[in-house]
């Protein structure tokens, strides 16, 4: 009974309307997950929850199964220093690991002290180990959201970053600032009058600096600074690093060293700072205890290297890691200052004597450190080193004081680099030195020497056989600073400031003054990077009247006179170094002499000449045009005539002057030229 009203009320039950669960057309709903379900997401995991403690560590040692244990401990030895490491994992792929491993460390901050003190640390010759959090690991993906970061910015084209050597007409590019630092501008230079190119009010709050090649553009400012480049001179990059007042850039362009006084603590060296130019990130800092030999960091040719001298202490830093090379530093007792070569990855360094020990110069190759030349020296004053700009030849100005006299007497010691065993030149010279400088291509070097009014300036030319030969040598110069041209040969004698300003222009090929002019108070000398032109200035921050700029050709002719209010500095963009090897620059000597004729073509019209010489320049130019066009279509039909060619000539090629060799025939031909006839009696 009581199934059948069961029965009954489930049957009355399904035959009941079913109520609707569904929303009106009409409605919107208007709150969100964060509002309804706030306290569970909340709670919920992130997406980095249980990775923020695991670094990732590249160029590790790729190893079988029985050095993997060996592995894991020197591994674990290293990394355990910054925390507790609660899981390692070693991919492997064909029985080998694959070069890379995961640590997971207790702590997150574990992972980032891991990340601070070991990326870049040297395990040996072919392994530096690259330290990164995990969870940086999509930024070095290129996901776009990471690119936006503050320390990651998107990619961004400046153009042809190398553009001026385009120029047409071969003009160079150089940098002043006026107006007491107010307004900094670009100007190309031309024998008629300079070309703007860029201008800018307060561009800079110093002073600029152009790098090694000419890429970049730096400017100083109380924050940092600022690197700018391309046709519009756009910002490249930026460096932070409050009160900022030194940079230096390493040869490649690819580190910069900023100085600033303000910001050193114990804790975490900021007084000196080398960046990436490319990334933009900080490298290394260093501490700096005085800025007074600038710079404290000095670069190897390559960039590869670079080195810092404290007190009985030689450090060789290498690139990209900025570590100690080797993990430890030289230990040079005594150690008054070093130089690397312009052209190897050698360093010079000098050290007094010190008590029976004589002074001595050595010569030490790297990553080597291999001594390749020691000379010992006494009775020594000072020391300065001095290298040809190839790295050809090194000269070392040793002062001495002989025994027995009270004066001071010089020598040159002249290191022939590219000999075996690397020989020594010595030039004495009894009279003080004012000014010593090497011809920058070239074996020749100049000295000014003697006490005003008769300072004498006299020309060497180191010899391959062995010596060393006086070429000339004028008496009672006005001059205390020697300017060569980039390409030797041709120098400038200055007597700068207190002389007045006195110039002469000299050309080395035979030893004799070209010219003699004056700029009066002139403070500085500037050669353009070719070695057409030269700057002479008078700076406002050294003299505060007659600021200006006058720009003379290599002769010695004066081609303007450039009045800035106020003016601060010129500096000319240097060019990058050409591509060819030496071999290459031989082959191609007599493209080189037919530019040079053109060129000198260019300079005498450029130099006010004749209108007359300007239309037969464009008339031959005209004419070159039109027998290229003509050559070019002559070849084309002589190519598509070929086929007919061999017709007519019965399948003979004869475009070949060696072609059907096999049909050939040789003939001997003889013919009488002449004959004498000598008596016997005439040879008794």
């Amino acid at each position: 009974m009581q199934h059948t009203v069961n029965m009954a009320a489930e049957s009355e039950f399904d035959e009941e309307e079913e109520p609707p669960f569904s929303d009106p057309e009409d409605f919107v709903d208007d709150i969100d997950d964060e509002e309804l379900l706030e306290d569970v997401l909340r709670e919920r995991p992130l997406e980095a929850d249980g990775i923020d403690s695991v670094v990732l560590v590249d160029n590790v040692p790729q190893v079988g199964p029985e050095r993997l244990e060996k592995l894991k401990n020197v591994i674990h030895k290293i990394f355990s220093k910054f925390g507790k490491i609660t899981n390692e994992f070693y991919p492997e792929a064909a029985g080998t690991t694959k070069g890379y491993i995961f640590l997971e460390y207790a702590s997150p901050n574990h992972a980032l002290e891991a990340v601070k003190n070991a990326d870049g640390y040297k395990l040996d010759k072919q392994h530096t180990f690259r330290v990164n959090l995990f969870t940086d690991f999509d930024k070095y993906m290129n996901i776009s959201d990471q690119w936006e970061t503050p320390e990651k910015q998107p990619f961004k084209d400046f153009g042809n970053m190398r553009h001026w050597l385009e120029d047409p007409d071969c003009r160079d590019q150089y940098s002043v600032i006026y107006e007491s630092g107010e307004r900094t501008t670009i100007f190309s230079s031309d024998p008629k009058e300079p070309i703007l190119v860029e201008e800018r009010a307060r561009w800079t709050e110093t002073y600029v600096r152009w790098s090694p090649k000419g890429t970049y553009l730096a400017t100083f400012h109380q924050r940092g600074i600022a690197l700018w480049g391309g046709e519009k001179f756009k910002q490249i990059q930026r460096f932070s690093h409050q009160g900022v007042s030194l940079i230096d850039f390493s040869p490649c362009e690819r580190y910069v060293v900023t100085f600033s006084p303000l910001m050193d603590t114990k804790e975490d060296p900021q007084a000196i700072i080398i960046w990436d130019i490319l990334t933009g990130q900080k490298k290394r800092g260093f501490h700096c205890e005085s800025s007074a030999h600038w710079p404290i960091f000095k670069w190897s040719q390559d960039g590869k290297f670079f080195a810092r001298m404290t007190q009985d202490t030689l450090s060789i830093y290498e690139t990209p890691s900025m570590g100690l090379l080797d993990k430890k530093s030289l230990k040079i007792s005594g150690i008054k200052d070093f130089s690397w070569s312009p052209g190897d990855n050698i360093i010079a360094f000098w050290v007094p004597e010190d008590k029976d020990i004589p002074a001595r110069v050595t010569l030490m190759q790297f990553p080597s450190r291999l001594e390749i030349r020691v000379r010992n020296l006494f009775n020594v004053v000072d020391c300065k080193l001095h290298w040809q700009r190839q790295g050809d030849y090194l000269c070392v100005k040793v002062d001495r004081t002989p025994r027995g006299t009270q004066g001071v007497v010089t020598n040159f010691e002249i290191f022939r680099m590219r000999e075996k065993q690397v020989p020594v030149d010595v030039v004495e010279m009894k009279e003080s030195i004012i000014a010593f400088a090497w011809e920058p291509n070239g074996s020749k070097f100049a000295v000014l020497h003697g006490e005003s009014p008769r300072i004498n300036a006299s020309f060497y030319h180191v010899k391959s056989n062995g010596k060393i030969d006086l070429i000339k040598m004028f008496d009672k110069q006005q001059a205390n600073s020697i300017f060569w041209s980039p390409q030797g040969q041709f120098l400038v004698l200055a007597g700068l400031r207190s002389m007045n300003g006195a110039l002469a222009f000299v050309d080395t090929s035979d030893c004799t003054i070209m010219y003699i002019a004056e700029h009066y108070m002139a403070s500085d000398v500037e050669w353009d990077p070719t070695g057409r032109y030269v700057v002479t200035s008078v700076s406002w921050w050294s003299h505060k009247v007659d600021n200006a700029y006058w720009l003379w050709t290599f002769q010695g002719r004066l081609l303007q006179k450039n009045n800035k209010d106020r003016f601060c500095q010129l500096l000319w963009r240097p060019r990058p170094p050409t591509l060819l090897g030496q071999e290459q620059i031989k082959v191609t000597g007599f493209s080189t002499v037919y530019i040079c004729n053109i060129y000198t073509i260019f300079q005498k019209i450029s130099f006010g000449g004749s209108r007359g010489l300007v239309e037969l320049v464009d008339k031959r130019r005209l004419m070159m045009e039109e027998y290229s066009r003509n050559k070019e279509s002559a070849i084309q039909l002589y190519n598509q005539q070929r086929e007919l060619r061999l017709q007519l000539r019965g399948g003979v090629d004869t475009d070949e002057l060696d072609s059907n060799v096999e049909d050939w025939e040789e003939e001997t031909i003889e013919f009488f030229i002449s004959e004498e006839i000598i008596p016997l009696g005439d040879l008794e």
